[in-house]
Protein backbone atom coordinates (compact mmCIF):
# COMPACT_ATOMS: atom_id res chain seq x y z
CA UNK A 1 0.00 0.00 0.00
CA UNK A 2 1.11 3.53 -0.76
CA UNK A 3 1.87 5.54 2.38
CA UNK A 4 1.89 9.25 3.15
CA UNK A 5 5.70 9.48 2.87
CA UNK A 6 5.58 8.33 -0.75
CA UNK A 7 2.98 10.99 -1.56
CA UNK A 8 5.15 13.60 0.16
CA UNK A 9 8.21 12.60 -1.93
CA UNK A 10 6.20 12.66 -5.15
CA UNK A 11 4.78 16.09 -4.37
CA UNK A 12 8.07 17.47 -3.02
CA UNK A 13 6.61 18.44 0.35
CA UNK A 14 6.72 17.25 3.95
CA UNK A 15 4.50 14.54 5.44
CA UNK A 16 2.82 17.22 7.56
CA UNK A 17 1.95 19.25 4.46
CA UNK A 18 0.42 16.18 2.82
CA UNK A 19 -1.66 15.58 5.96
CA UNK A 20 -2.90 19.17 6.01
CA UNK A 21 -3.64 19.20 2.29
CA UNK A 22 -5.63 15.96 2.34
CA UNK A 23 -7.51 16.69 5.56
CA UNK A 24 -8.51 20.22 4.60
CA UNK A 25 -7.18 21.50 7.93
CA UNK A 26 -4.32 23.90 8.38
CA UNK A 27 -2.68 26.40 6.06
CA UNK A 28 -1.73 25.06 2.62
CA UNK A 29 -1.57 27.16 -0.52
CA UNK A 30 -3.99 26.21 -3.32
CA UNK A 31 -1.07 25.41 -5.63
CA UNK A 32 0.55 23.08 -3.09
CA UNK A 33 -2.77 21.43 -2.25
CA UNK A 34 -3.36 20.73 -5.95
CA UNK A 35 0.13 19.23 -6.28
CA UNK A 36 -0.49 16.96 -3.30
CA UNK A 37 -3.91 15.87 -4.56
CA UNK A 38 -2.46 15.10 -7.97
CA UNK A 39 0.39 13.04 -6.46
CA UNK A 40 -2.05 11.14 -4.24
CA UNK A 41 -4.32 10.40 -7.21
CA UNK A 42 -1.45 9.20 -9.40
CA UNK A 43 -0.17 6.91 -6.65
CA UNK A 44 -3.63 5.69 -5.69
CA UNK A 45 -3.27 6.89 -2.10
CA UNK A 46 -6.44 6.93 0.00
CA UNK A 47 -6.55 8.30 3.53
CA UNK A 48 -7.32 5.57 6.07
CA UNK A 49 -10.27 6.79 8.08
CA UNK A 50 -9.51 4.30 10.86
CA UNK A 51 -5.92 5.46 11.13
CA UNK A 52 -6.98 9.09 11.02
CA UNK A 53 -9.49 8.50 13.81
CA UNK A 54 -6.91 6.73 15.98
CA UNK A 55 -4.35 9.48 15.44
CA UNK A 56 -6.68 12.43 16.02
CA UNK A 57 -9.33 10.97 18.28
CA UNK A 58 -11.96 12.25 15.82
CA UNK A 59 -14.30 10.61 13.34
CA UNK A 60 -14.27 13.55 10.90
CA UNK A 61 -18.04 13.36 11.05
CA UNK A 62 -20.65 15.96 12.06
CA UNK A 63 -24.21 15.10 13.04
CA UNK A 64 -26.94 17.29 11.52
CA UNK A 65 -30.30 17.02 13.31
CA UNK A 66 -33.40 18.27 11.46
CA UNK A 67 -37.10 18.24 12.41
CA UNK A 68 -38.11 17.70 8.76
CA UNK A 69 -36.38 16.71 5.56
CA UNK A 70 -39.24 17.34 3.14
CA UNK A 71 -39.36 21.13 3.51
CA UNK A 72 -37.34 23.57 1.42
CA UNK A 73 -35.81 25.59 4.27
CA UNK A 74 -34.30 22.54 5.95
CA UNK A 75 -32.90 21.05 2.75
CA UNK A 76 -31.22 24.38 2.00
CA UNK A 77 -29.63 24.57 5.47
CA UNK A 78 -28.45 20.98 5.00
CA UNK A 79 -26.97 21.75 1.58
CA UNK A 80 -25.04 24.77 2.86
CA UNK A 81 -23.66 22.92 5.88
CA UNK A 82 -22.74 19.79 3.96
CA UNK A 83 -20.90 21.68 1.23
CA UNK A 84 -18.75 23.54 3.76
CA UNK A 85 -18.04 20.44 5.85
CA UNK A 86 -17.11 18.35 2.81
CA UNK A 87 -14.58 20.97 1.75
CA UNK A 88 -13.02 20.63 5.21
CA UNK A 89 -12.84 16.85 4.92
CA UNK A 90 -15.82 16.02 7.17
CA UNK A 91 -18.62 13.56 6.54
CA UNK A 92 -22.19 14.39 7.56
CA UNK A 93 -24.57 12.05 9.36
CA UNK A 94 -28.18 13.16 8.97
CA UNK A 95 -30.78 12.62 11.68
CA UNK A 96 -34.35 13.32 10.53
CA UNK A 97 -36.69 13.63 13.52
CA UNK A 98 -39.94 13.64 11.54
CA UNK A 99 -42.18 10.79 12.68
CA UNK A 100 -44.03 9.63 15.75
CA UNK A 101 -41.82 11.28 18.37
CA UNK A 102 -39.56 8.45 19.51
CA UNK A 103 -36.92 9.40 16.92
CA UNK A 104 -35.79 12.41 18.93
CA UNK A 105 -35.29 10.36 22.07
CA UNK A 106 -33.35 7.71 20.16
CA UNK A 107 -31.08 10.29 18.52
CA UNK A 108 -30.17 12.18 21.70
CA UNK A 109 -30.10 9.21 24.08
CA UNK A 110 -28.36 6.71 21.83
CA UNK A 111 -27.06 7.64 18.37
CA UNK A 112 -25.29 10.92 19.19
CA UNK A 113 -23.87 9.45 22.40
CA UNK A 114 -22.10 6.58 20.66
CA UNK A 115 -19.32 8.98 19.68
CA UNK A 116 -20.03 8.48 15.99
CA UNK A 117 -19.91 12.23 15.46
CA UNK A 118 -17.43 14.90 16.55
CA UNK A 119 -19.97 17.72 16.71
CA UNK A 120 -23.66 18.48 16.20
CA UNK A 121 -25.69 21.07 14.27
CA UNK A 122 -29.29 21.27 15.52
CA UNK A 123 -31.65 23.03 13.09
CA UNK A 124 -34.87 24.62 14.40
CA UNK A 125 -34.82 22.47 17.53
CA UNK A 126 -35.25 24.01 20.95
CA UNK A 127 -33.07 21.54 22.86
CA UNK A 128 -33.95 20.53 26.39
CA UNK A 129 -31.52 21.01 29.28
CA UNK A 130 -31.02 17.23 29.41
CA UNK A 131 -30.16 17.03 25.68
CA UNK A 132 -27.65 19.87 26.00
CA UNK A 133 -26.07 18.34 29.11
CA UNK A 134 -25.66 14.97 27.39
CA UNK A 135 -23.79 16.54 24.48
CA UNK A 136 -21.66 18.81 26.66
CA UNK A 137 -20.75 15.88 28.92
CA UNK A 138 -19.22 14.15 25.90
CA UNK A 139 -17.38 17.34 24.92
CA UNK A 140 -19.17 17.55 21.59
CA UNK A 141 -19.28 21.06 20.09
CA UNK A 142 -22.84 22.14 19.36
CA UNK A 143 -24.29 24.88 17.15
CA UNK A 144 -27.98 25.68 16.85
CA UNK A 145 -29.76 27.23 13.86
CA UNK A 146 -33.12 28.94 14.24
CA UNK A 147 -33.32 30.37 17.73
CA UNK A 148 -31.62 30.85 21.11
CA UNK A 149 -30.41 27.82 23.11
CA UNK A 150 -29.10 28.43 26.62
CA UNK A 151 -25.30 28.19 26.71
CA UNK A 152 -24.99 27.24 23.03
CA UNK A 153 -23.81 29.24 20.03
CA UNK A 154 -26.90 29.84 17.91
CA UNK A 155 -27.60 31.45 14.55
CA UNK A 156 -31.00 32.93 13.65
CA UNK A 157 -32.74 35.78 11.93
CA UNK A 158 -34.90 38.12 13.97
CA UNK A 159 -38.29 36.68 13.01
CA UNK A 160 -40.21 39.54 14.62
CA UNK A 161 -38.33 42.17 12.64
CA UNK A 162 -38.52 40.13 9.41
CA UNK A 163 -42.31 39.88 9.73
CA UNK A 164 -42.55 43.54 10.61
CA UNK A 165 -40.55 44.47 7.49
CA UNK A 166 -42.87 42.39 5.30
CA UNK A 167 -45.99 43.99 6.78
CA UNK A 168 -44.54 47.50 6.62
CA UNK A 169 -43.90 46.97 2.92
CA UNK A 170 -47.62 46.36 2.42
CA UNK A 171 -48.56 49.30 4.65
CA UNK A 172 -46.19 51.52 2.70
CA UNK A 173 -48.01 50.63 -0.50
CA UNK A 174 -51.26 51.87 1.05
CA UNK A 175 -52.91 48.62 2.17
CA UNK A 176 -55.09 48.77 5.29
CA UNK A 177 -56.85 45.37 5.18
CA UNK A 178 -53.80 43.14 5.51
CA UNK A 179 -54.35 39.48 6.37
CA UNK A 180 -51.81 37.10 7.87
CA UNK A 181 -51.40 33.39 7.17
CA UNK A 182 -49.33 32.01 10.05
CA UNK A 183 -48.40 28.64 11.46
CA UNK A 184 -50.85 26.34 13.21
CA UNK A 185 -50.40 24.91 16.71
CA UNK A 186 -48.44 21.90 15.40
CA UNK A 187 -45.79 24.24 13.97
CA UNK A 188 -45.63 26.57 16.97
CA UNK A 189 -43.29 24.43 19.04
CA UNK A 190 -39.54 25.00 18.80
CA UNK A 191 -38.64 28.69 19.12
CA UNK A 192 -42.31 29.67 18.47
CA UNK A 193 -41.53 30.95 14.98
CA UNK A 194 -45.22 31.39 13.97
CA UNK A 195 -45.88 33.41 17.13
CA UNK A 196 -42.89 35.66 16.47
CA UNK A 197 -43.91 36.32 12.86
CA UNK A 198 -47.46 37.09 13.93
CA UNK A 199 -46.06 39.47 16.55
CA UNK A 200 -44.05 41.32 13.91
CA UNK A 201 -47.15 41.57 11.72
CA UNK A 202 -49.22 42.98 14.59
CA UNK A 203 -46.44 45.34 15.73
CA UNK A 204 -46.32 46.88 12.26
CA UNK A 205 -50.09 47.38 12.20
CA UNK A 206 -50.17 48.98 15.65
CA UNK A 207 -47.28 51.30 14.77
CA UNK A 208 -49.28 52.40 11.72
CA UNK A 209 -52.29 53.19 13.89
CA UNK A 210 -54.30 50.10 12.93
CA UNK A 211 -55.93 47.54 15.24
CA UNK A 212 -55.18 43.89 14.39
CA UNK A 213 -58.34 42.09 13.29
CA UNK A 214 -58.70 38.39 14.21
CA UNK A 215 -60.94 37.94 11.18
CA UNK A 216 -57.84 38.58 9.03
CA UNK A 217 -55.84 35.73 10.59
CA UNK A 218 -55.66 32.19 9.25
CA UNK A 219 -53.49 29.25 10.35
CA UNK A 220 -51.75 26.79 8.06
CA UNK A 221 -48.94 24.25 8.11
CA UNK A 222 -46.16 26.03 6.17
CA UNK A 223 -47.02 24.12 2.98
CA UNK A 224 -48.38 25.29 -0.37
CA UNK A 225 -51.69 23.40 0.05
CA UNK A 226 -52.02 24.79 3.57
CA UNK A 227 -51.54 28.34 2.30
CA UNK A 228 -54.02 27.69 -0.49
CA UNK A 229 -56.74 26.56 1.93
CA UNK A 230 -56.06 29.43 4.35
CA UNK A 231 -56.20 32.02 1.55
CA UNK A 232 -59.49 30.57 0.26
CA UNK A 233 -60.87 31.07 3.77
CA UNK A 234 -59.67 34.68 3.96
CA UNK A 235 -60.70 35.62 0.42
CA UNK A 236 -64.20 34.20 0.80
CA UNK A 237 -65.37 37.40 2.51
CA UNK A 238 -67.47 39.92 0.53
CA UNK A 239 -65.49 42.26 -1.72
CA UNK A 240 -65.66 45.21 0.67
CA UNK A 241 -64.40 43.15 3.61
CA UNK A 242 -61.86 40.78 2.19
CA UNK A 243 -58.15 41.65 2.51
CA UNK A 244 -56.35 43.55 -0.21
CA UNK A 245 -53.02 42.06 0.88
CA UNK A 246 -51.71 38.91 2.57
CA UNK A 247 -48.49 38.42 4.50
CA UNK A 248 -47.74 34.70 4.71
CA UNK A 249 -45.19 33.39 7.21
CA UNK A 250 -43.48 31.32 4.50
CA UNK A 251 -43.08 31.50 0.74
CA UNK A 252 -44.77 28.14 0.21
CA UNK A 253 -47.89 29.41 1.97
CA UNK A 254 -47.63 32.68 0.02
CA UNK A 255 -47.49 30.78 -3.29
CA UNK A 256 -50.57 28.83 -2.16
CA UNK A 257 -52.29 32.17 -1.56
CA UNK A 258 -51.38 33.37 -5.07
CA UNK A 259 -52.89 30.22 -6.58
CA UNK A 260 -56.02 30.53 -4.45
CA UNK A 261 -56.50 34.13 -5.58
CA UNK A 262 -56.20 33.13 -9.23
CA UNK A 263 -58.73 30.33 -8.77
CA UNK A 264 -61.17 32.85 -7.28
CA UNK A 265 -60.74 35.13 -10.29
CA UNK A 266 -58.58 37.70 -8.50
CA UNK A 267 -55.58 39.27 -10.19
CA UNK A 268 -52.30 39.45 -8.28
CA UNK A 269 -51.24 42.15 -7.48
CA UNK A 270 -54.10 44.37 -8.72
CA UNK A 271 -56.79 42.74 -6.57
CA UNK A 272 -54.50 41.18 -3.97
CA UNK A 273 -50.88 41.74 -2.97
CA UNK A 274 -48.98 38.79 -1.48
CA UNK A 275 -45.65 38.66 0.36
CA UNK A 276 -43.86 35.73 2.05
CA UNK A 277 -40.66 34.85 3.89
CA UNK A 278 -37.75 32.69 2.63
CA UNK A 279 -36.93 33.53 -1.02
CA UNK A 280 -37.83 29.98 -2.00
CA UNK A 281 -36.51 28.64 -5.31
CA UNK A 282 -40.01 29.10 -6.77
CA UNK A 283 -40.42 32.67 -5.51
CA UNK A 284 -38.90 34.30 -8.59
CA UNK A 285 -40.95 32.05 -10.91
CA UNK A 286 -44.17 33.29 -9.25
CA UNK A 287 -42.93 36.88 -9.08
CA UNK A 288 -43.28 36.67 -5.30
CA UNK A 289 -42.17 39.55 -3.12
CA UNK A 290 -40.48 38.06 -0.08
CA UNK A 291 -38.11 38.44 2.84
CA UNK A 292 -34.98 36.52 1.87
CA UNK A 293 -33.29 34.74 4.77
CA UNK A 294 -30.54 32.78 2.92
CA UNK A 295 -30.90 29.32 4.56
CA UNK A 296 -27.97 27.83 2.62
CA UNK A 297 -25.72 30.53 4.06
CA UNK A 298 -27.11 29.76 7.51
CA UNK A 299 -26.02 26.14 7.13
CA UNK A 300 -22.58 27.15 5.88
CA UNK A 301 -22.09 29.58 8.76
CA UNK A 302 -23.16 26.93 11.27
CA UNK A 303 -20.55 24.60 9.78
CA UNK A 304 -17.91 27.35 9.96
CA UNK A 305 -18.74 27.86 13.64
CA UNK A 306 -18.32 24.16 14.37
CA UNK A 307 -15.07 23.93 12.46
CA UNK A 308 -13.72 26.82 14.53
CA UNK A 309 -14.69 25.01 17.73
CA UNK A 310 -13.07 21.78 16.57
CA UNK A 311 -9.76 23.63 16.34
CA UNK A 312 -7.65 24.02 19.51
CA UNK A 313 -8.93 27.53 20.23
CA UNK A 314 -11.91 27.94 22.52
CA UNK A 315 -14.96 29.95 21.56
CA UNK A 316 -17.55 31.33 23.96
CA UNK A 317 -21.18 30.50 23.05
CA UNK A 318 -22.87 33.51 21.53
CA UNK A 319 -26.10 34.22 19.66
CA UNK A 320 -25.55 35.52 16.14
CA UNK A 321 -28.28 37.42 14.32
CA UNK A 322 -28.30 36.58 10.62
CA UNK A 323 -29.13 38.94 7.76
CA UNK A 324 -32.44 39.12 5.91
CA UNK A 325 -33.66 41.51 3.23
CA UNK A 326 -36.77 42.58 1.37
CA UNK A 327 -36.89 41.35 -2.24
CA UNK A 328 -39.60 43.19 -4.17
CA UNK A 329 -41.13 41.44 -7.17
CA UNK A 330 -44.43 41.66 -9.00
CA UNK A 331 -46.79 40.15 -6.40
CA UNK A 332 -47.18 43.41 -4.45
CA UNK A 333 -48.54 46.77 -5.59
CA UNK A 334 -50.71 49.64 -4.40
CA UNK A 335 -54.32 48.57 -3.71
CA UNK A 336 -56.88 49.18 -6.42
CA UNK A 337 -59.05 52.25 -5.68
CA UNK A 338 -62.51 51.28 -4.45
Amino acid sequence: MVNIAEVARAAGVSNATVSRALSGRGSVSPKTRERVLQAAAELGYVVSQAASTLASGRNRNVGLVLPFLDKWFFTQVLAGAQERLMRAGYDVTLYNLAGRGFERREVFENFLLRRRVDAVIAVSLELTDDEIERLHALDKPLVGVGGPIEGVRTLAIDDVLAARLATEHLIGLGHTRIAHIGGDDANDLDFHLPTKRRQGYEDALVSAGATPDHALLAAADFTLPGGYRAAKQLLGAPAGHRPTAIFAASDEMAIGAVLAARDLGLVVPHDLSVIGVDDHDLAEFFGLTTIAQFPSDQGALAAESLLAELEPETHEPIDTLLPFELVVRSSTARPRPE
